[in-house]
């Protein structure tokens, strides 16, 4: 990966813009985690999707929201802390690895999330995001702004936590009612900067604090993560049934959209996010869109990867709606979170985008009377004519070059 250079201060545990841009190895080691968190996610969810209880399948969507959310929320923020902060410093390794583990415990849990066992998810996310700002304090005795910023952060964690640790307290669908919440307010207190009544914010911003290269290169990783987590479940589930021409249809078809998802995404947008961040205008503003798309986008292809394995495990029969919800949807939120990543990038919402939406929309009724297999292959249809409309844009024309909307 080439040697990083030295901090821009000397004894400092901020990261300089001139550092590394590329992840740290620990950075790599904490995304490991992630897959198997991701991998978690969609093993929780796939079961209640394929039982006889059709209550069931629709609050497994629920259930995806409420587990997904906290594990993309603290990858997210730990993406902050190692983008902001030098991760050469041995406290910040630590806070990482701290990090690590504790989405490894959370992940681990997943199996038993509204049950007794799954409290653990709720003490450790509480446990982090009250901590780790703690930690901080100390090292930033000669940046005041950033100190307060995590300042707020930790009072807003602890007051969220005590609404996390109270699901945990419960059980089943009070749990869930309770920690909905708890992300809300984890996420809606981010986007305003968790303010304090009475207390002036910090002139800067959560994005403003760091390396205007690194994040995005980050959030690049975070889609090839969920992309990957994607391909494994859905070799996984091909092991695990017959190979019949059904399943392996279904195989190809679903790698398919796996493969066009990532091209839809590079081409051209995710190649250059970088570039259009550090252009930006108002870098707070375009971090915090292209932040909100990539977690669009993960929830998407999570999603994806979840219709992947029922279409894997019943190719044929009726489909059920909820099924058709997740098969649908999943590509749906991928091309919302790509269309609002577009916007940003080159101040446009792409057309061919929004009409993929729109029929991937549409086919849902129709698609109610056919198998899950013919629902796959509508999917890859439909993202396979936007990614060859972006080929047709795109040929003939020098490489577009940023234009960031902010």
């Amino acid at each position: 990966m080439g040697r990083p250079s030295e901090p821009a201060q000397a004894g400092s545990i901020l990261r300089g813009e001139e550092d590394a841009r590329q992840a740290s190895f620990l950075e790599l080691f904490f995304d490991l985690v992630l897959v198997f968190a991701l991998t978690g996610v969609v093993s929780r969810m796939v079961p209640d999707l394929l039982s006889d209880n059709v209550r069931l399948h629709w609050l497994s969507l629920v259930y995806t929201i409420v587990l997904a959310l906290p594990l993309l929320w603290l990858w997210t923020t730990t993406a902050y802390i190692t983008s902001r902060f030098d991760s050469r410093n041995r406290w910040i390794q630590l806070l990482v690895l701290l990090s690590a583990f504790g989405l490894l415990i959370m992940s681990a849990s997943l199996p038993y999330e509204f049950e007794a066992r799954g409290a653990a998810f709720a003490v450790v996310y509480v446990l982090l995001h009250v901590g780790r700002p703690l930690l901080l304090r100390p090292l930033l005795r000669e940046q005041k702004d950033v100190r307060a910023l995590y300042d707020r952060a930790a009072i807003w964690a602890g007051v969220s936590g005590v609404i996390w640790l109270a699901g945990a307290a419960m059980h089943g669908n009070h749990r869930v009612v309770l920690w909905l919440i708890a992300i809300a307010v984890d996420l809606v207190a981010a986007r305003f900067r968790w303010p304090i009544p009475g207390i002036r914010r910090p002139p800067i911003s959560a994005w403003a604090m760091v390396s205007s290269r690194h994040l995005p290169e980050r959030y690049q990783q975070l889609l090839l993560i969920a992309l990957g987590e994607t391909v494994l479940s859905i070799g996984l589930t091909y092991a695990n049934h017959p190979a019949t021409l059904a399943t392996t249809t279904a195989l190809v078809t679903t790698f398919l959209s796996s493969v066009l998802m990532w091209r839809i995404y590079f081409y051209r947008a995710g190649q250059v996010l970088a570039e259009a961040v550090e252009m930006a205008s108002n870098r707070a503003v375009a971090g915090r869109i292209v932040g909100a798309a990539h977690v669009l986008m993960v929830l998407g292809i999570t999603a994806v990867a979840t219709g992947s394995d029922i279409v894997l495990a019943h190719p044929r029969g009726a489909s059920e709606p909820a099924w058709l919800v997740v098969i649908l949807g999943g590509p749906v939120l991928f091309l919302l979170g790509r269309s609002r990543l577009e916007w940003v990038v080159f101040n446009r919402l792409a057309l061919r985008r929004l009409v993929g939406i729109a029929t991937l929309i549409l086919l849902g009724p129709p698609l109610l009377s056919g198998p899950p297999l013919l629902a796959a292959i509508a999917v890859a249809v439909v993202l396979l004519g936007v990614a060859v409309a972006d080929a047709r844009r795109a040929a003939g024309r020098p490489p577009e070059a940023p234009s960031p909307s902010v």
